[in-house]
């Protein structure tokens, strides 16, 4: 089992043809990623490592009954490629540009929940259900990185993942799924949506949070685990403890706002509520072994 992506999920690739998804499309395909089709307006009839490419999505979905999109496009085209995608009934899409405008997202994360869909980013790395399928650039090929095993991965953070993650299978443990959120102001998914499918994912026995600072999507979090509706354990890693007040940090999404957003504030919530806190990257696969007891 895994959340959103299995190895059944009939996938197309949006931009094939560019070089960023030429190349991606070959390691998705070598994770076991059924891609088929590519999407690429003018480029219909190409092949691309052997999938075909057509002009519009809807072609796709219609020849190969594609469920899921990765799109692979500059983010000024980001908010037409995606509306495509959820147009011609995509249930899952998967935006990597950076830089998409705040209100393109906005107005992403409006119709994905009109239409019953999940849209992981922008300015995410992807998502993988390790052994079965990735989407984006993750390189799960790197067994000391990525392996079959009982913890899920949410991030806001792409670089800071593989870090954790090798800790993870250092511990011994392994992934079930990775999904990025992203770490733009207005995600198409929040934490706490992530949070519900790993509840009730059979394969996940727990859950390492990888956060920043800014946004509040941890502290709803530690409200959803306070309120018993997360019932795994829970381990969390907040990045941004060294920023210094009122500088602007990497993420657009790592504003405090009136005072909230602190790794602090996140920690003692999180920590409240339940939550295991790793205070180094390091620490996360002991502390998962100790609330697996294995």
């Amino acid at each position: 089992m895994a959340i959103l992506l299995t190895k059944d999920t009939k996938v197309l690739v949006q931009g094939i043809t560019g070089n960023e998804g030429t190349f991606w499309t070959k390691h998705m395909l070598d994770a076991g990623t059924r891609i088929v089709a590519g999407v690429t307006p003018g480029k219909g009839g190409k092949q691309v490592h052997g999938v075909p490419v057509y002009n519009t999505v809807l072609e796709a979905v219609k020849k190969h009954g594609a469920e899921a999109s990765v799109v692979f496009v500059p983010p000024a085209f980001a908010k037409d490629a995606v509306f495509e995608a959820l147009d011609a009934g995509i249930k899952l899409v998967v935006l990597l540009a950076d830089g998409v405008p705040l209100h393109d997202a906005m107005e992403i994360r409006a119709l994905s929940r009109q239409l019953g869909a999940t849209v992981l980013g922008p300015n995410t790395p992807g998502m993988a259900s390790i052994g079965q399928a990735m989407l984006g650039f993750i390189p799960v090929w790197l067994t000391d990185v990525y392996r079959v095993g009982p913890v899920g991965v949410v991030a806001r953070s792409g670089s800071l993942t593989n870090e954790v993650c090798s800790h993870i299978v250092a511990a011994g443990l392994g992934q079930s799924t990775f999904v990025g959120l992203g770490g733009d102001p207005v995600p198409g998914t929040r934490l706490t949506e992530v949070m519900r499918l790993f509840e009730s994912d059979p394969a996940t026995e727990a859950l390492v949070i990888i956060g920043e600072v800014g946004g509040t999507m941890e502290e709803e979090a530690a409200e959803m685990i306070e309120k018993g509706e997360f019932t795994k354990p829970v381990v969390c890693f907040i990045t941004g403890r060294s920023a210094p007040p009122g500088k602007k940090m990497g993420h657009a999404g790592a504003i405090i706002t009136m005072g909230k957003g602190t790794v602090k504030g996140k920690e003692e919530a999180l920590k409240k509520a339940g939550a295991m806190i790793a205070t180094r990257p390091a620490e996360v696969g002991k502390l998962l072994k100790e609330a697996l007891r294995c």
